[in-house]
C-alpha cells in the first residue's frame, strides 16, 4: 500500500512539474538592455504588497522597446512576485506586484532577461519593509511630521515644506541624518531645532510623545535611510 501511495505521489509531482515547465511562456523576442520604469524605493509592513506594481522595461540594441521578451522577478528573504515571470507587451514592459516577506530590513527585487546569446541581463531594485515598531513610527511620522518633512501635498493633508524657512529634510535623507546620534534624535524630536542648534521651526513633542513612540521613530528613520543607516563599529558583507 505504502509503495502505491509513493508511486502515486512521485506520478503527481511529476505531473505538476511537466505542467509548470509547459506553461512557463517561451521568449518570442530578446533584448539588449533592461531598465526601471517604476516600483523601486517602495516602503511597506512585512508581509503585505507594495502600494505600487514593479515595472521594468527590455529593450533592443537600439534602445528600443523589446515585445516578446522573456522577464522573470525573484524578491529575496521570502517575498513573492505576482506573476513571477512573463513576457514584455507592445511597449516592452512587464508589470508584477511585490509582496514582502516576513522579516524587516531591506528587499532586494532582481528582474531577470536574455539577450539573443543567452546571457543574463539583470536589474536590482530596492525596497524596505517595516516591522512592528517600525511601522508606529510610520505612522506617527505621517501624523506629527509629515506637513513639513514631506515636501508632497496630498488630498489628506497639505505640505508646509516651501513655507520654511530652513529645509526640514525627508526622513529616507541618509546623507543627513545618517550622521546623527541615537541621543541626537532623540533630543531633536523631544526638545525641538533649537536642542541641536537648529532652526526653531522645528517644534519639541516631548510632551506629546512617550519614549516609546520617539524610539519607534528614530527605528523608522534608520529604516528607511537613503543610504542605509549602517551603525559604527558593525561588519557588513557586500550585496
Amino acid at each position: 500500500m505504502r509503495q502505491i501511495l509513493l508511486a502515486g505521489c512521485v506520478l503527481l509531482l511529476v505531473s505538476c512539474a511537466r505542467q509548470t515547465k509547459e506553461q512557463a511562456p517561451r521568449a518570442k523576442a530578446f533584448g539588449a538592455a533592461l531598465v526601471e520604469v517604476g516600483g523601486s524605493k517602495q516602503i511597506a509592513s512585512i508581509g503585505t504588497v507594495l502600494d505600487q506594481p514593479v515595472v521594468v522595461q527590455v529593450n533592443d540594441a537600439k534602445g528600443a522597446a523589446a515585445a516578446g521578451a522573456l522577464v522573470q522577478v525573484h524578491v529575496d528573504r521570502n517575498g513573492e512576485a505576482d506573476p513571477p515571470s512573463g513576457l514584455t507587451g507592445p511597449d516592452g514592459q512587464f508589470t508584477t506586484m511585490v509582496r514582502l516577506g516576513g522579516t524587516a530590513g531591506p528587499y532586494k527585487v532582481v528582474a531577470s532577461t536574455r539577450d539573443q546569446s543567452g546571457k543574463a541581463i539583470e536589474l536590482r531594485l530596492d525596497e524596505v519593509a517595516l516591522g512592528f515598531e517600525e511601522t508606529h513610527g510610520q505612522q506617527l511620522a505621517d501624523l506629527y511630521c509629515g506637513r513639513c518633512h514631506n515636501s508632497e501635498s496630498s488630498a489628506e493633508r497639505v505640505s508646509n515644506h516651501d513655507n520654511l524657512t530652513h529645509n526640514a529634510h525627508a526622513f529616507s535623507e541618509g546623507a543627513v541624518l545618517n550622521a546623527l546620534s541615537e541621543a541626537d534624535l532623540t533630543s531633536v524630536i523631544a526638545h525641538g531645532g533649537p536642542a541641536l542648534n537648529r532652526s526653531p521651526e522645528m517644534p519639541p513633542f516631548g510632551y506629546t510623545l512617550k519614549k516609546p513612540d520617539v524610539a519607534a521613530m528614530i527605528a523608522y528613520i534608520r529604516a528607511v535611510a537613503d543610504p542605509p543607516f549602517r551603525p559604527k563599529g558593525a561588519a557588513y558583507g557586500k550585496n
